[in-house]
């Protein structure tokens, strides 16, 4: 109970059995109010196309880390892409027994994105540092670090729905447009859409029209379709990419807590990853068995120790269950692994696609 409520309560001629009554209604009166996880009021999520340049570089990062697994599941991979203006920089820590021809799927995987030009590559990777290596082949974690969880019941895919939104756009994105492009959607203190932004590469004298009957779809009351004008230079052309630099649109969108930590380009070793896949697969189960508006899931690890340090679910900002000690799941980073089955070469749709709410395991 904080002074600043005290303060506020007119504790006069009431017991000490009322005062508190009357700050606890107050405490929970300000949580309806604010959301603890930022689902009241107005709230804004963006999302971005596959030919995004940071969605470039996740791609090429995990396309990567697919073929090493596909090649020696064991792969031990940490793979960081930088592009921009004619050249792509692969740089890392790989240990494994693949040996891979990286220039070329690195071309590849840029020309199915949709761009027909060809930058130089450049690839400096190292073998994993043998400290590292050491506290995972202990079965401890690759790092310390929080990783988050969430699920609600806003639509199907389980995530905020001015995610959902902004994801939809850019599935439906008309194929004359892009492959560059951006969507975003706020929505108003009663979840209606307020407003959408698309911004998609265009052809010169390309007709909008398409985009705005996109938008339209939504009903929002305002509309921005290509708001800078002219949007016919895209990519790496226009723009520099790094890997990990979408971590919202990766998540659940900016109304929602998140880890710090970016997947792509991570073997499932790197608790970053794996941990986050975990708690959103505990945050989809006790959203069903609660039957939970909401649910938000935290895990915290030290490197090289298996077991986490901290693991709680928070259901509808009400009740939290401590995971350490209902022991419902294994979350050292080999039974997650396990769990999960994260040693497939499953991870390049997600860095497209998006991580969370498209039928991926945890999701389940």
């Amino acid at each position: 109970m904080t002074k600043e409520l005290l303060f506020m309560i007119d504790t006069h001629g009431k017991t000490k059995e009322e005062v508190v009554k009357e700050a606890m209604s107050a405490i929970n009166k300000r949580k309806e109010k604010s959301g603890y996880f930022g689902k009241k009021g107005m709230r804004t999520a963006e999302c971005v196309s596959a030919g995004h340049p940071d969605k470039v570089c996740d791609q090429i990062s995990d396309g990567l880390l697919d073929e090493y697994l596909r090649n020696d599941p064991d792969s031990r991979v940490a793979i960081e892409t930088m592009g921009g203006h004619g050249h792509i920089y692969i740089t890392g820590e790989v240990t494994s027994r693949a040996k891979l021809d990286v220039e070329n799927i690195v071309q590849n995987i840029y020309s199915n994105i949709g761009y027909s030009d060809k930058p130089l590559v450049h690839v400096n990777i190292v073998h994993q540092s043998p400290e590292i290596a050491h506290g995972v082949d202990t079965g401890g974690a690759g790092d310390q670090g929080i990783m988050v969880g969430y699920a609600c019941d806003e639509n199907e895919e389980m995530v905020p729905q001015e995610l959902y939104l902004a994801r939809q756009l850019i599935k439906k994105l008309p194929k004359a447009f892009g492959p560059d492009a951006k969507s975003q959607v706020t929505l108003d203190d009663n979840g209606k859409v307020d407003t959408v932004v698309i911004s998609a590469q265009h052809k010169f004298g390309q007709n909008f029209e398409p985009l705005r009957d996109l938008a339209a779809t939504l009903k929002p009351k305002n509309i921005f379709i290509n708001p800078s004008g002219v949007f016919l230079t895209g990519g790496f052309s226009a723009d520099t990419g790094l890997t990990g630099r979408k971590l919202a649109v990766d998540n659940y969108g900016p109304q929602i807590p998140i880890g710090g930590g970016c997947f792509s380009g991570k073997d499932a070793t790197k608790v970053d990853r794996s941990a986050a896949y975990m708690a959103r697969r505990i945050a989809v189960d006790y959203l069903r068995k609660e039957k939970a508006h909401e649910v938000l899931v935290k895990l915290a690890y030290s490197i090289g120790v298996a077991e986490p340090v901290m693991a709680i679910a928070i259901i509808d900002n009400k009740t939290e269950v401590n995971l350490l000690e209902t022991q419902e799941y294994d979350l050292t980073p080999w039974g997650i692994i396990d769990f999960l089955d994260l040693k497939k070469p499953i991870y390049l749709c997600t860095a497209s696609d998006g991580h969370f709410g498209n039928s991926y395991i945890w999701d389940k």
